[in-house]
């Protein structure tokens, strides 16, 4: 019997066009989702995978079991859907706390589905700034919440009785003006290739400032900070408007409402992990099926990486 972490593993690498993507997609290191590539590998009895230079492609069995993989997770979906039904989600309240870039661009799609499927529990939504979204589900002020943490970075401790179960992972990619030199061309780009650009930074207080910026002189790159603000929509808009460059997560670059350059860094280790924080016996079924549907949602439909 094939296992359905394996499946989605499959499914991600078809998706993403890499096993690199794809574990960034899973929250997974790359040699850790190319064994479960292998044991699906062996349990098929057949190669699934052909690797390039630019990423991997399925073979013609792989392109087969897709469609197969495909089909038994949307079912194992469903199952889910359906099981919550006949554990009492026909009224209640589902509480739910996120930061700013989960809540405007991955609650939202979750939220709706569980709406269609549920629309007789009460919706409640409220923003935290991690990592104060996991306090909060350990005071019990919100069912289940999401997270962030940044790599490197300070590691929070978690409360107890919570559990912090990884989502996706993003990488931090360079932000330009549109025309910015630094934003030609389609290969990484070294951190020492910032040396002497304005940047414009998070607030002192943020998590990631630090470490961003020690990264970049440990690479040689010398930058002056000159303009700074603690919302990195608002970073992203200077950087539009040509006051400088800056380093923030991959989604804030793709869905800034701003025009903006976007360069893969060559540091791909700098990344930020997006969890959800919940109480495992503790949650309620309305907090279960959310955790699946996002779940569904970002391991198999989102973006590539």
């Amino acid at each position: 019997m094939y296992d359905p972490t394996r499946l989605a593993a499959l499914v991600a690498v078809a998706e993403a066009g890499s096993i690199t993507r794809a574990a960034a997609r899973l929250g997974y290191t790359a040699p850790a989702l190319s064994q479960q590539l292998a044991k699906l590998e062996r349990e098929a009895g057949a190669a699934l995978l052909v690797r390039h230079h630019r990423g991997a492609r399925l073979t013609a069995a792989g392109e087969l079991l897709l469609v197969r993989a495909r089909r038994v997770l949307d079912e194992l979906d469903l199952a889910r859907h359906e099981l919550s039904r006949l554990t009492g989600l026909s009224g209640g309240r589902l509480r739910v706390g996120t930061f700013m870039t989960a809540g405007t661009h991955l609650l939202p799609p979750a939220l709706s589905s569980f709406r269609r499927a549920h629309p007789d529990v009460e919706l409640s939504v409220t923003e935290y700034v991690p990592p104060l979204g996991t306090a909060a589900v350990a005071l019990g002020e919100v069912d289940l919440a999401l997270t962030h943490a940044y790599v490197p970075g300070e590691v929070s401790s978690v409360p107890d009785g919570v559990r912090l179960e990884p989502l996706l992972t993003e990488e931090l990619v360079l932000v330009t003006a549109p025309g910015h030199a630094l934003s030609a061309g389609s290969g990484r780009l070294p951190l020492a290739a910032l040396d002497g650009q304005p940047l414009v930074s998070m607030a002192p207080a943020n998590p990631n400032r630090r470490e961003v910026e020690e990264a970049l002189a440990a690479a040689g790159a010398s930058v002056a900070v000159r303009c700074e603000s603690p919302s990195y929509a608002v970073v992203c808009a200077l950087v539009s408007a040509g006051l400088g460059v800056a380093v923030v997560p991959e989604m804030m670059a793709t869905g800034s409402v701003t025009p903006l350059g976007i360069r893969h860094l060559d540091r791909a280790e700098l990344h930020r992990t997006i969890s959800i924080a919940y109480r495992p016996g503790g949650g309620t079924p309305a907090a279960d099926t959310l955790r699946a549907l996002l779940h569904g949602a970002f391991t198999r439909h989102s973006p590539a990486q």
